[in-house]
């Protein structure tokens, strides 16, 4: 099986060094090409026609997230993962939302940069960060999605929690006292619910809040 071709760009040679070697050591990747600033990137990309470019968010010249908008604009098959010190929720969003196949903190134990790696280029990863930051970095998503839900439904506060305590598979008794209820008031609800979704039941429903990303898990 032909190696993956990787490319690491970052300005300390010591993080060329121990990522070049922690690839080396496995079968399937390759380091073809390091870059010390952004303004190397995309001449080095075009040379080395890499599978995945291994990217720090704070490069010199030309930042990482500016890279990030040409490699996706000339290159959208390369696969690029952020690779960085930063945790500040706000860059970690930034860098996923504008294309970035995963978000990896340099805290990360260096013997799981591979497996992470491979998950990147399947598409199965979101972020390798340390717990608190995911934290909340999942929390602002969800309030993200329902805000979205909210705008384009019409959906209140209210029926939002009843449509994610239903999604997660509780019974109207069951929601009812979660929220301080009654079953009575859940069907209400539930009954406009549907009516601003479009749906006819639960079913639908649960549908609905997974395709907005107001729940997670099998739908």
């Amino acid at each position: 099986m032909a190696r993956k071709r990787v490319v690491v760009v970052d300005d300390h040679p010591l993080i060329h060094q121990a990522v070049g070697q922690c690839l080396a050591d496995t079968d399937d990747f390759e380091v073809v090409g390091v870059a010390a600033s952004g303004a190397q990137v995309a001449p080095l990309v075009a040379r080395t026609a890499p599978d995945l470019v291994v990217l720090d968010l704070h490069v010199p010249v030309i930042g990482g997230l500016d890279c990030l908008a040409v490699l996706r604009e000339k290159y959208p098959r390369v696969t690029v993962v952020m690779f960085s010190a930063a945790e500040e929720p706000e860059l970690i969003e930034a860098a996923l939302s504008a294309g970035a196949a995963a978000y990896v903190s340099k805290s990360i134990d260096l013997f799981d940069l591979p497996s992470v790696l491979r998950q990147a280029l399947n598409q199965n990863v979101y972020f390798s960060l340390p717990a608190g930051v995911g934290g909340v970095l999942k929390r602002r998503r969800h309030e993200r999605a329902q805000e979205e839900m909210r705008d384009r439904t019409g959906l209140t506060e209210r029926e939002l929690e009843i449509l994610e305590a239903v999604s997660r598979g509780l019974s109207n008794r069951a929601v009812g006292k979660e929220l301080y209820l009654s079953d009575q008031t859940v069907k209400f609800h539930l009954h406009n619910i549907y009516g601003k979704l479009g749906v006819a039941n639960r079913t639908e429903a649960t549908a609905s809040a997974h395709r907005f990303g107001l729940v997670t898990g099998p739908s």
